[in-house]
């Protein structure tokens, strides 16, 4: 295995630059692009995408994170996860010139950075890809979607400190009712049936249980009808935490990662 190197390089797309980071041996087989969600930049939020990156280097990968147009370091105008297909291909093209062995490609996503790649993948003819928590539901105003509210007012039940905060007053039984008339809602499938239309191949669908935004998308998974879900590997994680802060959580991700790819001969 070659040297491990870490680098900040710039990658040309539409007349502006993104700046990115690279980790990981001259000589690696197996690369990763990291697409990062919302408006996080590539080091990610308690410094998840640094941290995946530095543990997938020291096991012999490369890995790619960049910040798109708009977003950290980079120049433009953000175009959001639905108009960031031109970056991720600039940022793919980039890995690929920048370890020239790579004979596997997968990417990696949180939240709505795991829908683009499903959204925005298939030029990039990934080997696979590992998908967290991914954003397929579009909130209702200022609410969640109903399937995180549902999951709330479950968890809430069985809390005594819920039960007195209502009791004493201190619930706003206006917003409460808007929740409870929300929930029972059913979510626009639109951007789920897109995220199905361009699974990659050999996904990995990783779900923090407690967190809304994956149990809004595993409703969603779960009223496609059978034959309309396309092959995927789920995996669950106990934690609440949206970005896998805590550390059993992060492990239990960084292993999610490191077992989806195919062995080298």
């Amino acid at each position: 295995m070659g040297k491990s190197l870490r680098s900040i390089i710039t990658i040309p797309c539409e007349g502006d630059e993104l700046l990115a980071t690279i980790d990981g041996p001259a000589d690696a087989r197996i690369g990763w692009l990291f697409v990062v969600g919302g408006s996080q930049t590539r080091v990610g939020p308690h410094r998840l995408y640094e941290r995946l990156a530095y543990r997938l280097a020291e096991a012999g990968h490369a890995v790619l994170r960049f910040d798109r147009r708009g977003i950290g370091d980079s120049e433009g105008q953000d175009q959001g996860y639905l108009g960031s297909a031109r970056d991720i291909n600039a940022a793919a093209k980039a890995l690929r010139n920048n370890f020239t062995k790579l004979d596997q490609l997968f990417a990696f996503g949180l939240c709505d950075g795991a829908s683009a790649i499903a959204l925005h993948g298939e030029p990039l003819a990934l080997t696979g890809a590992v998908l967290a928590n991914p954003w397929v539901v579009e909130p209702q105003g200022d609410l969640p979607p109903a399937a995180a509210i549902r999951g709330h007012y479950r968890r809430r039940i069985l809390d005594p400190r819920a039960w007195w905060r209502l009791l004493s007053g201190g619930v706003n039984f206006h917003k409460l009712a808007r929740g409870i008339a929300n929930s029972g809602k059913r979510a626009d499938d639109h951007l789920i049936r897109r995220f199905t239309a361009g699974l990659p191949p050999r996904s990995r669908i990783v779900l923090a249980e407690g967190d809304g935004t994956a149990q809004a998308f595993a409703s969603a998974w779960k009223n496609l009808a059978a034959g309309e879900r396309p092959a995927a590997d789920m995996v669950r994680i106990p934690t609440t935490s949206h970005s896998f802060a805590d550390p059993a959580a992060f492990e239990a991700l960084a292993d999610a990662l490191l077992g989806a790819v195919i062995p080298p001969r």
